[in-house]
């Protein structure tokens, strides 16, 4: 039998495999080939004497023993990471490669411009940055960083408030001008309205701001609507506004340099929409006792740049 430390390579690919439940992003995770995966895991069968994966075409499922396996060790390397992230922390300047995930839209317009004078301040950090508006699990699939738009983070990650992020009902002047302007969201149920491309009816919420309201309490009001395009992206529904195609809500980042132009005018200003993009922005990472420094650096530059507001 193998000394136990010459698999430990192995064990670690295993506790990777349980992370991602994929060859193919194992591989990627550790820079190794497909057959350099299937490679180890099959000297650590051999080495540990029973089957620690079943293999399929379409999926990869660990054994009881193989999630024993990984279960058991997966801490002491995550313990190892995190050590050798503060060591190498002592180091001075800020190294090493952060995998970042952003929406689309938000990585597009504000995330990706900021980060040339990122670079220039700190020469030895790389950045992956994968753009997605698919929710992804931030530990199986390896990522240090996630900038998010919701309306709270999960209670299992770290998160740094960026900032505030309002929701806008836009629409341009020559829809206006076609269709007449909505003075309550009831007439919404008369226009053609653009919505976010989500499971079942589309319906939009909204409050009566204060003034609007007349009263302490406040007044809300749901109206479903529909139109002639749907879209998972709020710069495709921003683009459809300025062609004229209908009202859309849409999040401030994706309407700003367009409304400052005046391209685009806000729809019911009395009116707040509730309920359909986060009320703030953040950057979040799953817990753990230790950020890494690259990762600290790289937060603080996004609080700063995002305080500014959204980008032009």
């Amino acid at each position: 039998m193998a000394r136990p430390d010459a698999l430990w390579p192995h064990v670690h690919l295993l506790t990777v495999l349980a992370q991602t439940g994929s060859f193919t992003q194992a591989a990627q995770r550790l820079a190794l080939s497909k057959a350099a995966v299937s490679q180890r895991l099959s000297e650590l069968e051999r080495a540990v004497g029973v089957p620690l994966v079943q293999r399929t075409t379409r999926s990869v499922r660990l054994t009881d023993a193989g999630r024993q396996l990984a279960d058991e060790t997966s801490g002491a390397f995550e313990q190892i990471t995190q050590s050798l992230g503060s060591v190498r922390d002592l180091a001075g300047q800020p190294r090493g490669l952060v995998r970042l995930t952003a929406p689309v839209a938000l990585g597009r317009q504000q995330v990706a411009p900021s980060l040339e004078g990122f670079f220039k301040r700190y020469p030895e950090v790389r950045i992956e940055l994968e753009l997605s508006d698919r929710l992804l699990n931030l530990a199986h699939e390896g990522f240090d960083l996630a900038v998010r738009h919701t309306f709270a983070p999960p209670d299992n990650h770290v998160a740094w408030k960026l900032r505030d992020s309002r929701t806008l009902l836009v629409a341009s002047a020559g829809y206006l001008r076609r269709r007449g302007t909505p003075l309550h969201p009831s007439d919404l149920a008369s226009h053609a309205c653009l919505g976010y491309l989500r499971p079942g009816p589309t319906v939009w919420r909204f409050e009566a701001l204060p003034v609007a309201a007349g009263a302490s309490d406040t007044q809300r009001i749901s109206v479903g609507v529909q139109g002639p395009l749907c879209a998972n992206n709020s710069e495709v529904l921003r683009d459809a506004v300025l062609a004229g195609l209908g009202i859309a809500q849409v999040p401030d980042f994706s309407a700003a340099a367009a409304l400052r132009a005046g391209r685009l005018r806000e729809v019911l200003p009395a009116w707040r929409p509730v309920g359909y993009f986060g009320d703030a922005i953040y950057a979040m990472r799953p817990w753990s006792p230790i950020t890494p420094r690259a990762v600290r650096v790289l937060v603080e530059h996004l609080q700063a740049e995002f305080s500014r507001g959204p980008a032009a």
